[in-house]
Parts: structure tokens; C-alpha cells; sequence
């Protein structure tokens, strides 16, 4: 070989190697996809090992970071910066920004998304076409230890919000901490008393504020001034402001608190720290005693529509769809699955949960609101946090809440 030629083929063989790692090539000649989800790598280890098993040449990274601000923010920094993953979660939260900004990729009639409730993906969906895959919902109410209750004398939980101050004042009474709910997000209970008062004033009260017809205050003071009753009657500590979620449950778990607002994903921790708790869900009291509940479709998943392998993405959603992954995704996270081709197995506990899906009773701002979901959310946390501390009222957060919408428009 002449010279010239081996300089030729050390150059080609170079331009390879560097057009290799420009397309993400991962170890041994497979192909990397990136995956960042705000579930855990507990939750989503046992899913990527059977995908990566079905699927030899493909090596999924993962990566992730805790709900909901600070997976927003890192996701939307690394979508700027054009470092985000090939695959991410689209939740209620961020999914106008994702779609009006073109990020994400539409999935319309994919084969992937035929068995996917028509609920959940029109959650994820613009002007007919769908921008998630999402596998499961949520209903989130007030978990509570049967045992503590019984304590105070109480053996029947309440439908009302009367009487579940009431139950509460009983309990502070007997030396217990009633009620935790966090802060650092929508509070759950929040968001459950102001769905059932949109059910109440016909189902549509968000489409009239959006719509300028009506103001947030039309909606929200009932419930706030009922939610802020709690701290002004020193029924729940100012310090949940500074409580994240797993500080709750482990409070819980350890007998500190006698009721907590939790989900499903609370479940699975629960049976693991405290496995003889005798614990039950029930939903959020509510003025007139017809019981609401917080909930959603669950977080989608999305392709960046910038990514280099939409090939491989596609096959990991194909997974993450199949009957193999939703099983899994159920095993893994207590999730309340609705394909069409899984009936989820669940906790027993959880029987007044999916009672609620079924029934409609159950509601979520972000995903009632049809547009700025994350600056309204943030808002609406940040004036939350501040009412907890004393320092706005509930006329003070919808009046902010008004404002920032108009300050979106």
C-alpha cells in the first residue's frame, strides 16, 4: 500500500469514527438513546433491561430528576442548549410548551399508540394529533392510618369538610399531627376541592376564565379559603412549606402523622417502610359531602423531534406500550394502567382510587388549563407557599393567579 493510500484510509477511518460519535454511538457498537424521566431508576430500570434485552444493538441511558419544577426546568435547559434526550416525559405541566414549540414529534396513528385510553392521549394531544404516549393515570386523595384514627375514637372517615376540620381538631386533641400535604407543588388537596367546585358550576369554569368571562377568584376562593383553614387553625404546620414528598410519606410511615394527601407511587414505599401500617384512601371532603379526588393522565412519552434516532425511539415506545412494559410499568410503580389490552393490578388499598377514575370524579389544574400550565403552576405554588406562611389570602393567590395570566395573554 502506497503511502498516499494508507494516509487516505487512516483519514476515511477517522471521519468514521468522529461521525460515530456524532450520531451517539454507544459501547460495543451499539446504538445509545437517551431517556430522561422524572421516575426514578428504580422504577424504570426493570423496563429498560427487558427493552435493551429485546433489543441487543440498542443502549438506553437514563437519566432523571425529581417532579415537577426541577424536571421541567432541567428538561427545558437541555431542549435550548440541544442536549436534550431522544425520548423524555411530556407532562401536564410543560405539554404546551413542548408542543407549540415544536420539540416533540406527533404520533398520530403510530401502531404504538392504539391500545392508549382516548383520554390519555387526547390529555396529550393539539388540533387532533398526539404528542404522547401515556400509560396509565392517577388519582391522588387523603391516605389516613386506621389505627391512629381509632385512637381518637373515629371509625368512619368523613364526606364533608366540616366535619373534616372536625376530625382533625379531634385529632390535634389526642397529641396526634392531623394532616400533612406539600407544598412544594399544586397541593393535591387543592386541586381536588377546586375540581369539585368546576363540577359543581357545570365542568367548564376554566374554558370561561381563559376565555376572559370569568376570573380564577370565581373558581378557586372557595377552595382556598377552606384549604387555608387548616393553617390558620393551626391544624397543619406551616413547615409542610418546607416538607418535599418523601419527607411526607416517611412522617406518615413512621406514625408522626395521622392522614396525609398521597397518590398511587406512595403505595409501594409505604408496604416497604411500614408493611404492617393498617392504612386507607378516601377522597378529598368537600363542602356539600360528595368526595373529589386530585388526579390525571399520567406524565406521556415523548420523541424529541430533534432526535438522530427515531428509529430506535420508536422501538423503545413500541416497548414501553406493549403489554410486556405497561405490565411492568404496573408492577414497578403502582400505576393505575388503562390500555386497552392490561387491567392493572393493584393495591388493595387503592380500590377507592380507580373507583374515582371510573367515575370521573377527579381533576387536575394543570391539565384543565389550556394554556401557560407552567408559568400558572409555579404562580400558583409560590402564592400557595406564601398563604401557608400567613402572609397572602386566598383572594390574594386567585387575584395573582388573574395576573399572570393576563401578564401570559
Amino acid at each position: 500500500m502506497s503511502l498516499l493510500t494508507r494516509s487516505t484510509a487512516i483519514l476515511a477511518a477517522a471521519v468514521l469514527a468522529l461521525a460515530g460519535c456524532g450520531s451517539g454511538g454507544g459501547a460495543g457498537g451499539k446504538t445509545k438513546l437517551t431517556f430522561f424521566s422524572w421516575d426514578n431508576e428504580q422504577s424504570m430500570k426493570p423496563l429498560i433491561d427487558a427493552f435493551e434485552k429485546q433489543n441487543p444493538t440498542i443502549d438506553v441511558e437514563f437519566s432523571t430528576a425529581p417532579p415537577v419544577a426541577e424536571y421541567i426546568s432541567t428538561l427545558q435547559t437541555r431542549l435550548v442548549s440541544g442536549t436534550a434526550a431522544d425520548v423524555f416525559a411530556i407532562a401536564a405541566e410543560n405539554k404546551t410548551n413542548l408542543i407549540q414549540g415544536g420539540f416533540v414529534k406527533d404520533l398520530t396513528g403510530k401502531p404504538y399508540m392504539a391500545n392508549m385510553s382516548k383520554f390519555n392521549t387526547a390529555t396529550y394531544s393539539k388540533d387532533g394529533k398526539a404528542y404522547g404516549m401515556s400509560v396509565s393515570s392517577w388519582a391522588a386523595g387523603i391516605l389516613y392510618n386506621k389505627d391512629l384514627l381509632a385512637k381518637a375514637g373515629v371509625t368512619e372517615f368523613p364526606t364533608k369538610w366540616a366535619d373534616f376540620i372536625a376530625l382533625c381538631q379531634k385529632l390535634k386533641g389526642a397529641g396526634l399531627t392531623p394532616f400533612y400535604d406539600g407544598v412544594t407543588g399544586m397541593p393535591l388537596t387543592v386541586a381536588a376541592l377546586v375540581g369539585h367546585e368546576n363540577a359543581r358550576q357545570g365542568g367548564d369554569v376554566d374554558a370561561q376564565i381563559f376565555a376572559g368571562q370569568k376570573k380564577f377568584g370565581d373558581l378557586w376562593l372557595g377552595p382556598l379559603t377552606n384549604f387555608n383553614q387548616l393553617f390558620t387553625s393551626g391544624l397543619m404546620s406551616k413547615d409542610v412549606v418546607g416538607l418535599t414528598g418523601a419527607q411526607i410519606v416517611d412522617e406518615f410511615a413512621n406514625g408522626r402523622v395521622a392522614m396525609i394527601s398521597a397518590g398511587p407511587w406512595d403505595v409501594t414505599t409505604l408496604r416497604e417502610k411500614a408493611p404492617k401500617m393498617n392504612m386507607a384512601f378516601a377522597g378529598v371532603p368537600t363542602p356539600d359531602g360528595k368526595p373529589f379526588w386530585s388526579g390525571a393522565a399520567s406524565p406521556g412519552y415523548a420523541i424529541n423531534a430533534k432526535t438522530e434516532h427515531e428509529k430506535e425511539a420508536e422501538a423503545f415506545l413500541t416497548f414501553l406500550g406493549s403489554k410486556e412494559g405497561v405490565t411492568l410499568f404496573n408492577k414497578q410503580t403502582a400505576a393505575m394502567t388503562t390500555t386497552s389490552d392490561v387491567t392493572p393490578e393493584i393495591d388493595k388499598v387503592l380500590e377507592p382510587n380507580l373507583r374515582a377514575l371510573k367515575e370521573g370524579t377527579f381533576y387536575l389544574p394543570q391539565i384543565a388549563w389550556p394554556r401557560v400550565q407552567d408559568a400558572l403552576n409555579t404562580e400558583a405554588v409560590a402564592q400557595l407557599q406564601l398563604m401557608a406562611q400567613g402572609q397572602k389570602q386566598p383572594a390574594d393567590v386567585a387575584a395573582a393567579l388573574d395576573d399572570r395570566l393576563k401578564g401570559q395573554s
